[in-house]
Formats: structure tokens, sequence, C-alpha cells
């Protein structure tokens, strides 16, 4: 693949006197302003701060390993679920110079938009973590999303049976219907639950991921069907946060299982507490590595190969793992995602020595 560089000083300058006004709102002033010294800039555009791994790991991940790479200088940006300010932020690095683009769009089609205006002004844009709906990318990496969903339905459908035949049925709270992973976790969940023959009371896709409509929307349910809830399918570990709320808020009795994604620390001490039965687990070190190794050699002009292919882009999907109070140990904390620390505070130490994680 050519290089992404833009050359000429009198671009630059042009671009540079644009962008002097404006980028104080984005915090990039001291970036911009000796873009011409570093060896390049990459733009790195996420979604939303309500899931928690993005702002906790895949940032600090990502600048971390741009940093070991060389002089490059990252403009971060975060939507907080807004589609069009997720456009106007990509707009403002391109204006400030990024020669490569890293974005997890808010909303897979929205983004069509972004990766058409950053390809007409000869920028690269890697798909991360969600798949982007059309446009000439250059590379995707992501995980196994229908992996993920498959994992979530096969430890939901286990939990079930080691409870015996449920006399009611199970809510599934899905993801965001503007987020492509959202419809393959569901697919993938599917697969599990339908074979097993487990009644799907209800389901919910959930705006922009929101714990909070989670909540209502579990409420709801709870108001309709009672103790025929057996299990709550949730797509992520911020709806199976907002399911909690609504079940204890409602005093469920039996618990239901609950599923979840992502590993975060209150979901993993919920899974201790006997909140929640499971989690998925994706190691997103070195997803956020690969994804600055790649924007990287994208600007130096590099050839990028990748072991797979989805729909014309060249991709990386990582494997994920199901993670349930058995291997916490061997998971979460051996990678360091974890510390039992963490994981251990005074309101869960009882629960994880009896689970013998301390």
């Amino acid at each position: 693949m050519g290089s992404s560089k833009r050359s000429g000083s009198a671009v630059l300058t042009r671009a540079l006197a644009v962008v002097a006004g404006a980028v104080a709102a984005l915090g990039l002033l001291t970036a911009c302003a000796t873009i011409e010294d570093s060896d390049g800039t990459i733009a790195l555009l996420l979604p939303d701060a309500k899931t928690a791994r993005y702002e906790t790991f895949d940032r600090p991940f990502f600048e971390e390993r741009v940093a070991e790479l060389g002089d490059y200088r990252v403009l971060y940006t975060n939507a907080d679920g807004d589609a069009a300010e997720q456009q106007q932020q990509a707009e403002s690095a391109l204006t400030a110079g990024a020669d490569v683009l890293v974005l997890d769009p808010v909303d897979s089609r929205a983004a069509v938009v972004i990766v058409d205006s950053a390809t007409a002004q000869g920028v690269p844009v890697i798909s991360y973590d969600r798949l982007i709906a059309g446009g000439d990318l250059a590379y995707y990496v992501s995980f196994d999303n229908e992996k993920v969903g498959l994992l979530q339905g096969e430890a939901f459908v286990t939990a079930m049976a080691e409870r015996g035949t449920p006399t009611g049925g199970i809510l599934m709270v899905n993801g965001s219907p503007t987020d492509s992973n959202a419809a393959q976790f569901r697919e993938g969940a599917r697969q599990a639950i339908d074979a097993s023959g487990v009644r799907v009371l209800a389901e919910f896709d959930t705006p922009g991921w929101s714990p909070d409509q989670a909540q209502d929307w579990v409420a709801g349910q709870i108001a309709l069907y009672g103790d025929q809830i057996a299990g709550v399918y949730a797509a992520n570990d911020g709806t199976a946060g907002g399911a909690v709320a609504a079940l204890k808020a409602a005093d469920a009795d039996p618990w239901p299982v609950i599923t979840g994604q992502d590993a975060e620390l209150s979901a993993v001490q919920r899974i201790v507490g006997g909140d929640q039965y499971m989690t998925v687990y994706k190691a997103i070190r070195p997803q956020a590595r690969l994804a600055a190794e790649v924007a990287v050699a994208l600007i130096a002009g590099d050839e990028v190969t990748a072991p797979l292919e989805i729909d014309g882009t060249p991709a990386t999907l990582l494997d994920p793992v199901a993670v349930t109070v058995d291997n916490i140990l061997e998971t979460v904390v051996a990678d360091g995602f974890w510390t039992v620390e963490q994981i251990c505070t005074p309101e869960y130490a009882a629960a994880c020595e009896a689970a013998g994680i301390l």
C-alpha cells in the first residue's frame, strides 16, 4: 500500500492555519503546533465512554505502542456515543493533518462518510473493533464477534441446564442497533440458545449500549414476567450491570443466569459475588498494539498483510475467551488485565476466598 503522507509545505501550512482556531476544543494544539517535527500523525477515534474498556485499555495500550515505534503524534477523541460528533471529530483530525485514521465507529453505516472523506484526501482508515459498513478500508482488526456470542450462548445454556429445565424463559438484552458487532454477538448467541430449546420471552436492542436503558427495559419485563425470568442474555457487561440493578430492585428470586462481555472489573466482581454468571474476555492489548503497528506501517508506506480478508479488507480477528468464576485466575489475572487485589476488595474478600482466588 502506498504512503499516506501528504507532501508540500504549502498544504501543511494551510492546514495548520485552518486548525489553529479550532484545535483547542479537541485538546490538540500542542500536537498540531509541532506536527512537522514528528514522524507522522495518527488519529484515534473511539466511540463512547459508557463502555469502560476504551478509556481504561484501548487508548493507553494504543498510545503506548505508538510511542514505542517512533515520534508519532496521536490525536485522540471520544465521540461519547454521538455519530455526528464523531464525524466532526474525524473532519477536524483530517484538517489537522492526520496521516491515518484508526476509527471505532459509533454507527457502522454512518461512518462510511468518514471513510470516503479520508480516502478522497489520501488518508487510509483502519476499522478498529467494529467493521465499518463500506468504503475503501485499509485494515480491520477485531475479535471473532460471532464466536463471542457463541461463547456467551454456550455458557448461558450450560448454566441453565445445571439449574434444571426452566419453567419460564429468558430475556435477551442485545447490543446497540448501530453497532455492526451487536448483530454478530446476537447471531452467535442464538445458535446455542435456539438449539437448546430455551424460550425467549422478549428481546431488546439497547440504544448506544446504554446500561440505564437496559435497566429500564429489564425492569419493565420483570413487571410482565416476574419469576418466569430464568436468565438474562446481556450482550456486554454494561447492559449486564443494568439488568442486575433492575433485578436487585425487584428482589428477584430465584436469581437468573446473566451473561456479559468485556471482562470489566465490576463484572468480574459480580461474577465472584454470584450476580453475573460469565463474561467474555477479549485481550485488548494485542488488538490495540496491532492497530498501532498497522497505522505506523501505513504512514511509512509499507505493505500491510493480514491472515484474513473480510469484504475485501485485510483483517485480523483475535480469539475471545469465556470467563466464569472457575477460571478468573487463568484468564484475566494471568494476563495482567486485572490483579487479585483489584478484584478482591474488602467487599468481595469472602467471595474471593470461597472461589479460591484468595
